[in-house]
């Protein structure tokens, strides 16, 4: 950014607009303002998306035999920490609506969606533009204050901030209800498939886990005047105990491909969009797989509907840690019980990338 340039008041204006990156476009702006511009010394992504290699997502078919879709998601899972799921049992017409109600609600007027405007994404409904995590102490300012990106939340199964129907925006409630219907069911159906691929019976990490809470958030990624100079969303990695993606055909999500020494230096792969699939995304066992998202064009609008699930139970005197039949004798805890609180914390420093627990790595005598 200039010299002089005040990024916090520029951030208040933004936000008083209760428009979104949407409004941006809507305004006719022909250059991206400061606070979504990639610093000139960040990464050769400013430059280009990125090199990417050629990499084929695992697929689990879930009209296998058992066996089979067990195998596949286990290899998956610990391998690369996603696979497209499908024969899902989700209707293609019940994801394809959602995707576009999504767009409906982003592209009606402003007047209508700012009425659900929220700068801090709090509530049981909110639209708004998160920002980047800040820099903590020591950090360079890798990424823009902003991304280019609008997202529409809807909290269900949250406790006090659950949605109820009539608070969803009229435009997309029926879509957005019935597909929250369907990920209820796929829920048990992978939490199921990954317990049993931990060599579980297939209710264990419903049980342990109380796998309740469900966070709907609904991306928009406007068409933008110079598409490398922005980040649709940075690097980062999920808290959730898994997450469900649904996307349209646009692309622009990758991941970063694991080289083994877990320096976050691999190679970043494009996530095609496969029709009809979904997309899941997954202690050491099952890998925290790093992503993000790039703008591909200055023309194209892309769609996509993330559904994080999390444990029912996340207050701060709620601990998670290895489950009991994975620890033997020769195969110890690797890390202690935490609350979701340190874990978040922990997160935030780091800018919720590189998965990384190391702090709460258990000693061992060997050390």
């Amino acid at each position: 950014m200039a010299a002089g340039y005040d990024a916090a008041s520029a951030l208040a204006a933004f936000h008083d607009t209760r428009a979104g990156v949407r409004g941006l476009v809507e305004s006719g702006v022909t250059a991206v303002p400061p606070i979504f511009l990639m610093p000139a010394t960040a990464s050769p992504w400013s430059s280009s998306p990125a090199p990417t290699t050629a990499f084929a997502i695992p697929v689990v078919d879930l009209s296998l035999p058992r066996s089979d879709t067990v195998e596949l998601a286990r290899a998956a899972a610990t391998s690369f920490g996603l696979f497209h799921v499908t024969n899902h049992g989700v209707h293609p017409g019940t994801v394809d609506a959602a995707v576009a109600a999504v767009r409906a609600f982003h592209e009606q007027p402003a007047t209508a969606r700012s009425v659900f405007y929220s700068a801090t994404s709090a509530g049981a409904v909110a639209y708004s533009t998160i920002p980047n995590p800040t820099p903590q102490r020591g950090q360079t300012a890798a990424f823009p204050v902003m991304p280019w990106r609008d997202s529409l939340i809807v909290n269900f199964e949250s406790g006090d901030d659950s949605a109820e129907p009539d608070d969803l925006p009229p435009v997309c409630r029926d879509a957005l209800l019935e597909y929250y219907r369907c990920m209820t069911r796929f829920r048990k159906k992978m939490a199921a498939l990954l317990s049993e691929a931990l060599g579980l019976p297939s209710e264990r990490l419903e049980q342990a886990f109380q796998v309740k809470g469900l966070v709907m958030v609904c991306h928009y990624y406007p068409p933008c005047p110079e598409p490398l100079r922005v980040v649709g969303a940075r690097d980062h990695t999920d808290a959730s105990l898994f997450t469900v993606l649904a996307q349209d055909d646009v692309g622009g999500l990758q991941v970063r491909l694991d080289q083994g020494g877990g320096d976050g230096h691999g190679d970043w792969v494009d996530v095609a969009p496969v029709s009809g699939a979904l997309l899941v995304v997954s202690n050491d066992e099952y890998k925290s797989v790093e992503h993000r998202v790039v703008i591909k064009s200055p023309q194209d609008v892309r769609i996509s509907i993330a559904i994080f699930f999390r444990p029912a139970k996340w207050g701060e005197s709620d601990f998670f840690g290895s489950l009991p039949e994975l620890v033997t004798e020769g195969r110890p805890a690797l890390y202690r019980s935490l609350t979701s609180s340190e874990l978040r914390s922990y997160r935030k420093e780091l800018g919720h990338a590189r998965p990384s627990l190391h702090r709460f790595k258990i000693a061992s005598d060997n050390s």
